[in-house]
């Protein structure tokens, strides 16, 4: 069994904001997928079901972001799983918008909901980083997160919720490479590789005609022949 958790802040005010990425995942995961409807569970939402050959619980947590990690501990204890088969998908900074990557273990760097992760359960469980940009600023991170996507955004959000739900099989199943591959697949299509119509080949040029043979002088016996024809 795996536990996927996406990390975000509960309420309609806060539904859209880059930081709630995670919650638009798994509610993608969980429309796509067939799961169960959502229910209050371990302080924050649950919906059960399959990917593949493996059961998952989704959970969005209710704590607000820097105390994700009560109610991901909780679910861990109570559904007997261990670090390893914790699954975060979680807003990244240091991404390009768009982007998703899948590491094991490591640290928080300094996103208050991987802190609250580690303070509950340790560091050792995965986590999938999507890609938002950084506002340029570390003193504009705060209000960032925290704002909507832009409608400007729409596309290339949508490409990457889709490309999440198309690799959940995978990513369930613990192979990273091939989620990987499956969101690459929704936000950069590999360019048509067939081959193009071939150019038309200039006409040939027609072939330079043999120069006529130049006449050749007149004898003096053609001279005088045609003298005589002349009088006849």
């Amino acid at each position: 069994m795996k536990l996927i958790v996406g990390l975000g802040n509960p309420g309609a005010k806060y539904a859209c904001n880059r930081h709630n990425i995670g919650f638009m995942a798994l509610d993608r995961i969980a429309a796509d997928h067939g799961f169960g409807p959502w229910r209050t569970r371990f302080q924050g939402l649950t919906a059960e079901g399959q990917l593949g050959d493996t059961r998952v619980t989704l959970l969005k947590p209710q704590t607000f972001m820097n105390l994700s990690g009560q109610s991901v501990g909780e679910a861990m204890r109570y559904l007997k799983l261990t670090p390893q088969d914790v699954i975060v998908l979680h807003d990244e900074l240091d991404l390009a918008p768009g982007k998703a990557r899948v590491k094991q273990g490591g640290g928080h760097a300094g996103h208050n909901g991987l802190r609250s992760m580690h303070q509950h359960i340790g560091a050792e469980y995965g986590r999938v980083r999507l890609g938002i940009g950084h506002p340029g600023h570390k003193d504009r991170v705060a209000g960032y997160v925290l704002s909507d996507f832009a409608k400007a955004e729409q596309d290339w959000l949508d490409d990457l919720l889709r490309g999440i739900s198309d690799g959940a099989v995978a990513l369930a199943a613990g192979d990273g490479g091939r989620f990987q591959n499956a969101v690459a697949n929704r936000t950069a299509p590999a360019r048509n590789s067939g081959s193009e119509a071939p150019k038309p080949k200039p006409a040939p040029k027609p072939a330079a005609q043999a120069p006529e043979p130049a006449a050749r002088p007149d004898t003096l016996a053609d001279r005088l022949r045609a003298l005589t024809d002349r009088f006849r």
